[in-house]
């Protein structure tokens, strides 16, 4: 029977000083104005109408993601956030991301953001390199990179991500580690350091880069994950690492089949309904200004996710953590009995790709498993 998960917030904000080569978000080049007041009203309504539609619920964790959220100004942002307080009733203590690019402009303002409530800051270094950060179309430095993060630490911020990349062009396993000990040397409390990867639709899926090869990457990603596991960062997702008890409980949420509400231009959310049995995907208008004009309805698209679908859909987030899930976990966020899979689940146990504990109900990819993940997975296909 399904049961009702975790309830998170995801807030869009679409908006880019400039648009990344890599970059397969709906972001949106504003390098002079946006109509920043008109898009949080827009947002306070959008949430409103999700709130009515479904049962009463604590919100578990809030992400302000983008674009670049940091564009907005602290006043705007305290704005939304009060006025969705106000309907939601959330604690004073949930966790709240503010993604934050390292610009100079961006980080005067950390000292407000966290005035507001802000409490978890996630700045997007990438590489302290110069040469990479241009190769990437960043338009920070390493040395602002450096100055947000001290800026953050003295704004008060406790708890902090930064996003790493690997597997740069022409970047060598020692440049790779540099940045993740330059990262390490400002004590964050949480590092999401992810391979490159070519996304469709992206301007370096027009003009791929030369990237290093599957050997170098490999031995770059076991060099660093031992870098990071010496310095007490624990990997508890694919890219995740963090301290204890640092993990995102956003993320966390969304990797456990948890449910969210996601508004703004293109957000997507995930509702489940315990009196209908099902689980309803949703999405918003993409393009801002399709979105702030319609104001009758924001959202694009409502799609029920098929009870056949809901066991691959689960397995694809929830496999991703270390931890892996329990049994009933797998019963109450989908729907359907852990029996519908068990046999797939034994047989890549015997393969040694997954770890099937019969006594506490665990099950969770093995350190083979979790390197052959996509593999894994299409055994449920």
């Amino acid at each position: 029977m399904l049961e009702l998960p975790p309830l998170s917030l995801y807030i869009h904000i679409p908006w880019c000083i400039k648009k990344c080569p890599y970059c397969d978000f709906n972001s949106h080049e504003a390098s002079q104005s946006f109509p920043e007041e008109e898009y949080v009203d827009a947002l306070i309504s959008d949430f409103e109408t999700d709130w009515s539609r479904i049962e009463p619920r604590q919100i578990h964790s809030i992400f302000i993601g983008g674009g670049t959220p940091s564009l907005f100004s602290a006043n705007n942002l305290d704005v939304l956030l009060k006025n969705i307080r106000a309907i939601s009733g959330y604690e004073e203590d949930i966790e709240i991301t503010l993604e934050a690019n390292p610009g100079t402009a961006e980080a005067k303002k950390f000292k407000a953001f966290r005035e507001i409530g802000i409490n978890r800051l996630s700045i997007g270094i990438q590489s302290f390199e110069d040469q990479q950060l241009n190769n990437l179309g960043r338009i920070h430095n390493g040395s602002e990179a450096k100055q947000a993060i001290e800026v953050a630490l003295q704004s008060g911020f406790e708890n902090i991500n930064l996003d790493l990349m690997h597997g740069l062009p022409g970047q060598t396993i020692e440049e790779a580690l540099a940045d993740i000990k330059t990262a390490l040397s400002y004590n964050p409390t949480h590092l999401s350091w992810y391979e490159l990867t070519i996304e469709p639709n992206t301007m370096f899926y027009s003009k791929p880069p030369s990237l290093p090869n599957a050997a170098l990457i490999e031995e770059l990603q076991s060099n660093g994950r031992a870098l990071l596991n010496r310095s007490n960062f624990k990997q508890y997702e694919v890219s995740a690492y963090a301290k204890e008890n640092r993990q995102s409980q956003h993320n966390i949420n969304y990797w456990s089949f948890g449910d969210y509400i996601g508004i703004g231009a293109g957000a997507h959310g995930k509702l489940s309904d315990q009196k209908t049995n099902a689980i309803l995907r949703t999405r918003k208008h993409k393009q801002p200004q399709h979105y702030l004009r319609s104001e009758l309805s924001r959202v694009a698209e409502i799609l029920e996710v098929a009870e056949a679908d809901r066991p691959l859909e689960f397995l694809l987030n929830a496999l991703r953590l270390k931890s892996g899930f329990m049994q009933f976990e797998f019963e109450q966020r989908t729907g359907v009995p852990f029996s519908t899979i068990v046999k797939k689940v034994e047989y890549l146990g015997n393969s040694g790709m997954l770890a099937l504990d019969k006594v506490d109900g665990s099950v969770r990819a093995t350190d083979k498993g979790y390197q052959l993940l996509n593999n894994v997975l299409e055994e449920f296909l």
